[in-house]
C-alpha cells in the first residue's frame, strides 16, 4: 500500500493525491461504485487521498479512514467543519431546516429540540409498540419460499416510523403515504443527480421522482395540520406531537423538514441494517442458533450486537463528511477552505488491524464492551452522530426477536449477495433473498 506524509504541515494548503480520472468519471464511480472503486484507490494512493466530483458546484473529497483521524474530524469545532454543506445534494428532498442540511447555531437549535424525543425514557415508552408492530410484521412473513428480507424490513420499519415518530393514525393518510415514500426512496444513484439539478427535473425519471415529492410534501402538510387541532396533544408521545408542544408557533416548512429527515434517513436505514443481518444470519447457523435463544430468553444485549455487527460487515452509509470553512490542519496536512473531509466508514469497518477477520459475521465484538472510538461510525460521531441511533438498535433488536423466535432462517443460495448502490445507501442486491420456516 502506498502512504501518505501525515506530518505535511507546511503553511500551503494543499490536497492528497487520487485518482486521476476526469471529475466526471470520478463522479460517476463515485455515486454508483464507490463501494469497490473507494478501496482500491486507498491500496494505490495511501490512507488518505482526494476525489474530485462534479455535482454541488463541484468539490474536492479527502477520504481518510485511521481511527484517530476520525475522532480528530468528530471532534472539530462545528463552525471549521461543517456538515450540513457537505450533504447539499439531500437539501431539496430533506429540506433547509433538516438536521443533516443545518451547520451551527441552527442545527445546534434544531437538535435540541428533536432529542428529548429519543433520550431514554422516550425511547422505553416506544419500545411496546415497536414489539407490537414487529410481531405483527413476523405473524405474516412468507413461510417456505425465498422471499427479499428488505422489500419486507422496509414494510415494518416505515410503519413503526409512521405510528411512533409521525403517530399517524389516519388509515387513509397511512394508504397514500407508504407506497409514495417507498417510492421515494427506491431509486438508483444516477436520479440523485436529480436532487441537486432543477433541469433534470424537466425530464423522465427525475420529473417523477419530484412528483412523488411532491405528494409526500401534501400529505404530511395534511398531517401537522390536523394534529395542530387535537385536543389530547400534550398526552401523544409521538415526535411530531412533542414537537408542537414543546414549540406551538414552529412553522409547518420547518415541521414538514424535521418529519421528512426523521421518516427517509430513519426507516430505510434500519430496514437495510435488518436485510443485512438476516442475510448473515442464514449463512451462519452457529450464530443463528445463538441469536435464537437470544430472542426466546429476551437477551436485547446480544440481538443489539447482532445488528451492530451487521452495520460494521456491511454498512448501510458508506461515509460521512465535513466542508472545511477555512484553511484547516487534519490528520497532519493542511488542507485549503472548502475541502470536503470524509472519514470513511467501509475502510475503517474493514480493517483488520481494528477487527480482527473483518469479514467474518461475529456479534460478540459487540458484547460486554463497546469499540474503540472512531472504530465502528455507522451513525457518524460528534455533535453530528445521528440523534436515532438508539432509537435504530432499539427497533432492530425488537424486529429480530419477533422473527427468530418465530423462524429458522437459510439462504436461497449460499453464495453471498453483493451489495449495490440505492440513492446514497448499500442495499442487498437481490433484497437478502432468504427462506424462513416455522421453529
Amino acid at each position: 500500500m502506498a502512504t501518505i506524509d501525515v506530518e505535511r504541515t507546511g503553511t500551503s494548503p494543499s490536497l492528497p493525491d487520487g485518482p486521476k480520472l476526469p471529475k466526471a468519471v470520478q463522479t460517476l464511480l463515485f455515486m454508483t461504485a464507490r463501494h469497490k472503486f473507494v478501496p482500491r484507490w486507498r491500496q494505490r494512493y495511501g490512507e488518505a487521498f482526494t476525489i474530485r466530483l462534479s455535482f454541488g458546484g463541484g468539490r474536492n473529497v479527502v477520504i481518510i479512514s485511521r481511527p484517530e483521524h476520525i475522532r480528530e474530524v468528530f471532534a472539530g469545532a462545528p463552525e471549521g467543519f461543517h456538515a450540513g454543506e457537505s450533504n447539499r445534494v439531500l437539501a431539496p428532498v430533506m429540506g433547509e431546516h433538516s438536521v443533516l442540511i443545518q451547520d451551527g447555531e441552527d442545527h445546534k437549535r434544531s437538535r435540541k429540540r428533536l432529542m428529548p424525543a429519543f433520550n431514554g425514557a422516550a425511547l422505553r415508552g416506544y419500545g411496546e409498540m415497536m414489539t407490537t408492530l414487529a410481531e405483527k410484521c413476523a405473524d405474516v412473513l412468507p413461510v417456505g419460499r425465498p422471499f427479499e428480507m428488505h422489500r419486507q424490513m422496509n414494510d415494518v420499519t416505515l410503519e413503526i416510523i409512521l405510528r411512533v415518530v409521525f403517530g399517524m393514525t389516519d388509515e387513509h393518510r397511512l394508504a397514500e403515504l407508504r407506497p409514495t415514500i417507498r417510492r421515494l426512496v427506491n431509486i438508483g444513484p444516477v436520479a440523485v443527480f436529480g436532487w441537486a439539478s432543477p433541469r433534470l427535473r424537466r425530464y423522465w425519471p427525475w420529473k417523477r421522482n419530484q412528483g412523488d415529492l411532491n405528494a409526500a410534501d401534501a400529505l404530511i402538510y395534511k398531517e401537522i395540520a390536523a394534529r395542530r387541532t387535537v385536543d389530547d396533544l400534550a398526552e401523544r408521545t409521538d415526535v411530531l406531537s412533542r414537537l408542537l408542544v414543546a414549540d406551538p408557533d414552529m412553522a409547518d416548512i420547518e415541521l414538514r423538514d424535521h418529519m421528512m429527515t426523521l421518516l427517509l434517513a430513519g426507516h430505510e436505514t434500519t430496514a437495510t441494517a435488518l436485510a443485512w443481518s438476516f442475510h448473515e444470519l442464514a449463512r451462519n447457523p452457529d450464530v443463528l442458533r445463538r441469536a435464537q435463544q437470544a430472542a426466546d430468553t429476551g437477551d436485547e444485549e446480544y440481538l443489539s450486537a447482532v445488528a451492530k455487527e451487521a452495520m460494521r460487515l456491511r454498512p448501510v452509509v458508506l461515509a460521512v463528511g465535513r466542508k472545511l470553512t477555512e484553511d484547516t490542519t487534519v490528520a497532519g496536512m493542511r488542507l485549503p477552505s472548502g475541502t470536503v473531509i470524509s472519514p470513511s466508514i467501509a475502510l475503517v469497518h474493514a480493517d483488520d488491524t481494528l477487527h480482527p477477520a473483518p469479514g467474518d459475521f461475529q456479534p460478540e465484538r459487540f458484547i460486554g464492551h463497546g469499540p474503540e472510538a472512531g472504530t465502528w461510525i455507522p451513525f457518524g460521531g460528534g455533535v453530528r452522530r445521528c440523534i436515532g441511533a438508539s432509537f435504530s438498535v432499539q427497533e432492530a433488536a425488537a424486529v429480530l426477536q419477533a422473527v427468530l423466535s418465530r423462524y429458522d432462517v437459510r439462504p436461497d443460495r449460499e453464495r453471498p449477495e453483493p451489495g449495490k448502490m440505492r440513492n446514497i445507501t448499500m442495499v442487498p442486491t437481490r433484497g437478502a433473498r432468504v427462506i424462513l420456516t416455522p421453529r
